[in-house]
């Protein structure tokens, strides 16, 4: 399984309608959606699905107005739940085939139950092989896979090492009966890893998903972690997010040497009209050929993130997006997106 920093051919984004949560805030949901498709457009190619073909040609007039290529985008209409293609869309892993000295790009299809029931998904569920039969990813192949497996909750180094939390993944609302063990060995079999570190503590409040990596820690190399930071004594995140810290302190590589870390801060805390706290995190980013897009949120923790983005990523552009919207409902950019490796086309 290619880690994210590796060559990519496209992004992709499921673009929020009426029928979704969104639909209170959609105005503001489809600027940040546009914001973070021209940022991705800058530097490679953009695959849109899109609800009904009015989205498709509102998106095609605005990118073309801000002066887009249209061949670099390419727009698909097919139903969806929600948005959150991160953990509904395609895995790519490279296999060697039959007779090929190469590697090939192949896409996963996992089953996705809207993290463990919580919201309706049949049409997520079904979403990814819609898009292959619509010829979305050209000729790459599409292996389903009945395993039920969000894009969100695992993180690759590219060098056989997969990173993830153990109450998500062995949650029984996912695939009941599930063990470190048994998890490895599907890990092992699928993305060709030999290692999985297992993260056993760390959340963020207001978050859905029962504890995704991808908001809590990432790899930026393959010997570095970054991962969310608690400073503030009175904060309720700060012994889960210490307790996680001292376990990537344990964390060893492949030959037995500690991880290079770098603490994110955490985000001054973020609420709702109603006063619930939101799962705003700097470790939600997307890395891009030659760019990260960070999330940021007006807070005051922004250029330190910043910042720090820059020293873990000093040969890309760091790209700031605004997501205060997207925690509204319990994600952020990168849970709204899924990059397609080199390969995918």
């Amino acid at each position: 399984m290619p880690a994210e920093w590796e060559p990519q051919s496209a992004v992709l984004l499921t673009w929020p309608h009426e029928q979704t949560d969104w639909q209170d805030q959609l105005e503001r949901a489809h600027a940040t959606f546009l914001e973070i498709a021209l940022a991705i457009c800058r530097h490679q190619a953009l695959i849109i699905n899109c609800q009904s073909f009015e989205i498709i040609e509102r998106i095609a007039d605005e990118l073309g107005a801000a002066g887009v290529d249209p061949r670099q985008v390419k727009l698909v209409h097919a139903p969806s739940n929600d948005t959150w293609v991160r953990d509904h869309g395609p895995i790519t892993v490279y296999e060697r085939m039959p007779g090929e000295q190469e590697p090939e790009a192949v896409l996963i299809d996992f089953q996705f139950n809207a993290w463990g029931g919580k919201f309706a998904a049949e049409k997520d569920n079904q979403l990814t092989t819609i898009l292959h039969e619509l010829d979305t990813f050209g000729m790459t192949q599409l292996h389903h896979v009945d395993y039920i497996l969000e894009g969100g909750a695992i993180e690759s180094n590219g060098a056989g090492t997969i990173l993830t939390t153990t109450r998500c993944v062995t949650s029984a609302t996912r695939n009941p009966e599930q063990t470190k063990t048994s998890v490895g060995k599907i890990f092992a079999k699928h993305f060709g890893c030999d290692t999985v570190h297992w993260l056993d503590h760390g959340y963020l409040a207001g978050d859905d998903t029962d504890g995704h990596i991808d908001t809590l820690a990432r790899f930026y190399g393959e010997r570095q972690i970054c991962y969310v930071q608690c400073q503030d004594p009175e904060d309720e995140h700060k012994s889960a997010l210490d307790a996680m810290e001292a376990q990537l302190q344990a964390l060893r590589t492949s030959d037995h040497q500690p991880y290079e870390l770098t603490p994110l801060p955490m985000v001054s805390p973020q609420f709702d009209d109603e006063g619930n706290r939101l799962p705003a995190t700097y470790a939600n980013f997307l890395i891009i050929n030659d760019a990260v897009l960070l999330p940021t949120y007006s807070a005051l923790e922004d250029e330190e993130a910043i910042r720090i983005m820059r020293k873990c990523f000093p040969d890309r552009e760091i790209i700031p997006i605004d997501c205060s919207v997207l925690i509204t409902q319990g994600g952020s950019l990168h849970c709204v997106t899924m990059q397609l490796p080199e390969g995918v086309d």
